[in-house]
């Protein structure tokens, strides 16, 4: 008799917030920074599916399931190799490569786990309208051997250190029902840190005489500057005002492409800056020393010399 639930089925998702909520209907997981899955097992058949729909299992042949019939909601993380608390997202998005031998290679080198934080199907019976609650008893009932359980647990105080250090918490009503591709009973609050970078440049915005984004860079022990992300969210007031506000500190030095080893399916025209000036932003995610995700800026930091804007900013 085949799985009651089968692929593609979209995971619940969790709707963003500034503050954890509080109360006894809740239970909270720490936040991982790796991709999220649906995984199918039937005997000896699984199937590992995306966020999306697509099939992960050939990127990640090192996972193993229990022999059974159940289907899991989780995530695929590798793990940082200095810090085992944190992950590599830098070291996951390598794995998404076409060839066999490449991907063979990283599994040994840098081998992917999964780390499960439900239940959905358990033999015949499907569980998506059960509480969460009685999902996550099921799931720790089945005690699969080798697959990580999330940590959960149940008062805010416990919770708040994954605020600190990590990538966040996603709090879960412990009464709802699983609901593919909604955004209910589910939290997420994001670990929000700060930095102050060096401005080392602009990107020119799609309209004339406007920024599109600031080029953040950061110094290492020996004085070299490196970028390490861009800002985002201008207003379009900003975008204008900031052209004349740059100007001054323009070098000459113009190009196109992509000077500081961002992906784009486009080529990025970009106006270098003499390092002088400094911004506080905020950030969440981290991968290879670089900021994943556009930066939002607080405040100029007319207070703060460059030269004091590190690299160690990013571990702290």
């Amino acid at each position: 008799m085949p799985l009651p639930l089968k692929p593609p089925l979209e995971p619940q998702l969790a709707r963003g917030r500034a503050e954890l909520p509080d109360g006894e209907e809740w239970v909270y997981e720490p936040k991982y920074d790796g991709f999220r899955a649906i995984v199918f097992v039937d005997a000896g058949d699984v199937t590992i599916q995306s966020r999306s729909g697509k099939p992960l299992g050939r990127y990640f042949p090192e996972l193993r399931f229990p022999s059974g019939r159940y289907v899991l909601d989780g995530e695929v993380v590798i793990d940082d190799l200095v810090d085992h608390d944190l992950q590599d997202f830098g070291a996951l998005q390598q794995r998404i490569h076409p060839a066999a031998s490449r991907i063979a290679l990283l599994a040994e080198q840098t081998p992917a786990r999964y780390v499960a934080f439900d239940l959905l199907a358990d033999g015949d019976e499907s569980l998506l309208e059960l509480p969460q609650g009685e999902r996550r008893a099921r799931l720790e009932a089945l005690q699969l051997e080798g697959i990580s359980l999330t940590p959960i647990v149940s008062d805010v105080a416990t919770a708040e250190p994954w605020l600190a250090r990590g990538e966040g918490v996603v709090a879960k009503d412990r009464g709802a029902p699983y609901r593919p591709g909604q955004r209910v009973g589910m939290v997420k609050v994001k670990r929000v840190r700060t930095i102050d970078a060096v401005v080392a440049g602009y990107r020119p915005g799609k309209d004339a005489g406007t920024v599109g984004s600031l080029i953040l860079g950061l110094y290492d022990d020996v004085g070299q500057l490196h970028v390490v992300g861009h800002s985002s969210g201008l207003r379009a007031g900003e975008k204008r005002a900031l052209v004349d506000r740059l100007a001054p500190y323009e070098t000459g030095e113009r190009g196109r492409g992509d000077p500081s080893r961002w992906k784009s399916d486009r080529e990025l025209e970009w106006v270098s800056l003499r390092p002088e000036l400094v911004v506080e932003v905020t950030f969440d995610h981290v991968s290879g020393g670089r900021i994943r995700h556009g930066t939002r800026i607080l405040r100029w930091r007319e207070d703060k010399r460059p030269r004091e804007c590190r690299l160690e900013q990013m571990q702290a």
